[in-house]
């Protein structure tokens, strides 16, 4: 039976949960205003339940989802932590929720402000003289810094074809790469988890735009050759990208532009507490040296010669306009929020506990699974589901698995370049009694994948919906509730 029919069965005649106001008009004049073919030719069959009878149904709905309000939600790379609703009650401010986006400079000095203030956060935070607050997303972010890679080199002349990237890359690098026209050349990591930057040497060349780096990298490593690797592409002529999703490992303890990245973007909707996951609206702003300024997407926030702020259009090196009037706003009032309400101290503390809380982690789990890289992470770690695997157990049964015990999976087999992998981010928002938890269920599945593997490879059987048919889910995507 699927939940549509739920409400149903629940429908008695007679019974309602709503009023409709007194419209003070004939019904002939209002049919009179709906034109024929939209006019129904019966009632329309919906149930006839109470306002609570209704109420109870949507919400025994929406607590059968998984999210971070409800329970631990580790996905690696992703950072799933408890936003702050202080955040949220700013956004919704009425004077900023209610201002439209085409109203005069002049009637939003308040909304300005926030935005001239934020980027020079970022820009504190980050060491970049210049911020974007437009793009929406991380591969917006990406996109945009890609568009301004090639217009510099585009200005002085030169036509390079070629990006290098890591192959501990995130999975929107790549594509973000192909996407401006671009191609990419990958450099292999070490057995330390860090590109050598004898591997760059080797691959760099006159046609090399630049380089996109994540770090800390998707292995939870902090890239140790940074400068060095800079220097490399530097000397060729190209630029340093740094891929900023995982900035909340930094925060306060390295600034990227201070040590040969000329550009970055950040994502506000990890880093800076705006919710994240669901498909909502991100943001991914970017951050540039100097000398990449003049390239940033136009509006460009600005100052006239009496101190007011306003947005400014005449930019003719600009890569033009990446998004509809200035991007996010509500996100940006978001990350606003944190920072002011963090301040620098508490984005470093921040920071630290994330990265102590996944090198906390690690270590309980490290018995029980293999860890391919037995370094100290930063605020996240893989380990690798080959122990069970042998056994029958596969990575995607040990995370089904973790629903029957309420907490989400790890991001699973991500980076490629480990077999079977987890990747595991505990984010700073975590208590001890948290992770302990999720610690002994994660040792419990590791005992039953070896004396009961079929207990974990029938799982989940706690949850509202059991194990689905995945090549059928992703074939038809009208999935249902059904007895």
């Amino acid at each position: 039976m699927n939940e549509r029919n739920v409400i149903y069965q629940k429908s008695v005649p007679g019974r309602t949960g709503y009023t409709l106001p007194d419209t003070k008009q004939r019904e002939d004049d209002i049919l009179a205003a709906i034109p024929q073919k939209y006019r129904r030719e019966s009632d329309a069959a919906l149930p006839e339940v109470t306002e609570g009878e209704a109420m109870r149904h949507f919400i025994s709905l929406s607590v059968k989802n998984h999210h971070i309000d409800k329970g631990f939600y580790p996905l690696g790379s992703c950072t799933m932590k408890y936003n702050p609703k202080l955040n949220d009650k700013a956004a919704s401010f009425t004077d900023f929720k209610e201002h439209h986006p085409m109203a005069p400079c002049s009637s939003a000095p308040g909304a300005l402000r926030l935005m001239w203030d934020l980027e020079r956060y970022l820009g504190e935070i980050s060491g970049f003289a210049g911020v974007t607050l437009q793009p929406v997303a991380g591969a917006h972010g990406e996109f945009a810094g890609l568009l301004m890679m090639r217009a510099y080199h585009e200005h002085k002349g030169e036509k390079r074809t070629e990006i290098i990237i890591p192959d501990s890359a995130h999975g929107t690098n790549p594509a973000s790469v192909t996407s401006v026209g671009y191609t990419t050349i990958q450099v292999k990591s070490n057995d330390k988890g860090v590109i050598p930057p004898e591997a760059v040497a080797e691959v760099m060349s006159d046609d090399v735009a630049g380089m996109m780096m994540t770090n800390p990298n998707t292995l939870g490593i902090f890239e140790t050759h940074i400068k060095e690797i800079a220097a490399i592409v530097h000397e060729g002529g190209g630029l340093m990208y740094m891929d900023g999703a995982n900035l909340n490992a930094n925060m306060g303890i390295f600034r990227p532009g201070d040590v040969g990245f000329d550009m970055m973007h950040f994502n506000l909707h990890k880093t800076l507490s705006t919710p994240h996951g669901g498909g909502g609206p991100g943001g991914g702003a970017v951050g540039v040296k100097e000398e990449l300024i003049k390239f940033l997407p136009f509006p460009v926030l600005d100052k006239d010669d009496d101190g007011k702020l306003f947005l400014n259009y005449d930019r003719p090196h600009s890569i033009g306009r990446l998004h509809s009037f200035y991007g996010h706003f509500a996100n940006m009032v978001r990350a606003y929020a944190y920072i002011r309400n963090l301040g620098g101290a508490g984005l470093k503390r921040a920071s630290e506990d994330a990265v102590l809380n996944a090198n906390y982690l690690k270590e309980l789990v490290r018995e029980d699974y293999d860890l391919p890289y037995d370094i100290t992470c930063m605020h996240e770690f893989v380990v690798s589901g080959n122990r069970q695997k042998a056994n029958g157990v596969k990575t995607l049964d040990i995370s089904k698995r973790l629903l029957d015990f309420g907490v989400h999976s790890p991001t699973n087999y991500f980076p490629l370049i480990v077999s079977e992998a987890m990747m595991i981010e505990p984010t700073e928002t975590e208590s001890r009694e948290t992770l302990d938890y999720f610690a002994s269920v994660m040792k419990q599945i590791a005992r039953e994948a070896a004396e009961t593997p079929e207990v974990v490879t029938s799982a989940p059987v706690n949850t509202p919906v059991k194990r689905l048919d995945e090549v059928g889910a992703a074939r038809n995507l009208d999935v249902q509730y059904q007895d």
